[in-house]
């Protein structure tokens, strides 16, 4: 596990955007192409809007994300597919090679299996995995799921989970906020050879505490990022205002 501390959440996604840029190259030149898993929410905000200004070939990257909500529409400020394509795919130079949404509207079981068969191809260079106010990851919420092998899951969501979504201004009231998504498992993620996870803001700071200070759990899924050969985590000062930094940083 390597962690780094930032002032502020800008200066964390502009190293973070450079981190991924470095590793999508070095995939890239080595194997001629790379595969990246996205995540959203606000966290992502930094992070992405420096990625997508960075030199990558764009061309030669197969974009994957982790989640959507079952039966929103895709121009519901809160779809996680028009986030995506408002917020990277529509702003880069050159097409991604190839996208593969999560859509959880219309027949969510072929849609699962349509998404199962893509990112078993080969596994995924880089995952950007989120981790949220209750420590989720991904929409796995407390207790997660450790145990299944499936790539993607059917999740009902918690009220923390819901609180969190309304706190971000993405629905207005906990009601307005639907009770499943289709979710990467959490066996899934941890397939990625890389995993970065941002995550500024002082509403994170007792859930990076949970995550750091605890053994492997599912009651806070984000414990299971520790076990994973290379995890890398990003903080801010505020994110990590719960924690001894002199302890976690090299």
């Amino acid at each position: 596990m390597h962690i780094k501390i930032y002032q502020n959440p800008d200066e964390l996604g502009a190293n973070a955007a450079q981190f991924c840029r470095d590793l999508l190259n070095r995939a890239i030149q080595k194997q001629g192409n790379a595969r990246l898993l996205l995540s959203t929410g606000a966290s992502q905000f930094d992070t992405l809007k420096h990625l997508i200004t960075l030199d990558v070939d764009w061309s030669k990257v197969e974009m994957f994300h982790l989640d959507e909500y079952i039966q929103l529409p895709e121009t519901h400020i809160a779809s996680f597919r028009k986030y995506l394509k408002e917020r990277v795919a529509q702003k880069l130079p050159v097409p991604f090679k190839a996208v593969h949404y999560v859509n959880g509207e219309g027949d969510v079981k072929a849609n699962i299996a349509a998404l199962t068969h893509e990112i078993r191809k080969s596994p995924i260079d880089l995952g950007l995995i989120g981790i949220g106010e209750n420590a989720h990851i991904a929409f796995n919420d407390p207790p997660a799921d450790f145990n299944t092998r499936e790539a993607f899951i059917v999740v009902n969501l918690d009220d923390k989970c819901k609180n969190q979504q309304v706190g971000e201004g993405w629905f207005k009231t906990i009601d307005d906020v639907p009770k499943q998504a289709i979710s990467m498992s959490v066996y899934q993620i941890m397939q990625c050879k890389t995993i970065l996870s941002c995550v500024p803001y002082p509403v994170k700071a007792n859930a990076i505490k949970m995550t750091l200070e605890n053994d492997l759990t599912n009651q806070i899924p984000a414990t299971i990022l520790k076990q994973h050969g290379d995890f890398h985590l990003y903080l801010d000062r505020e994110s990590a205002s719960l924690i001894d930094a002199k302890k976690y940083q090299a």
